[in-house]
């Protein structure tokens, strides 16, 4: 087994993230691609204003922190 990159929590080997923060992951990813359309945003200002929103959970913030530190 291995672990979740944020949480150390156990993942399966194929997987980099636990079950909470692969469905952040998931739900940034998608919806980068509607923030694109609606305006022009690079990947990191688009993580940096999940950073900056107060309504965005704590789970994806922290794959967006994560994120961000990859880059």
């Amino acid at each position: 087994m291995s672990k979740c990159k944020i949480c150390n929590k156990k993942t399966s080997e194929k997987d980099e993230y636990c079950e909470l923060h692969a469905k952040a992951y998931e739900n940034i990813t998608k919806k980068y691609d509607v923030w694109k359309k609606a305006v022009s945003i690079g990947w990191n200002d688009y993580l940096n204003e999940i950073l900056g929103n107060p309504l965005t959970g704590v789970s994806v913030k922290e794959v967006a922190q994560q994120l961000l530190s990859k880059e």
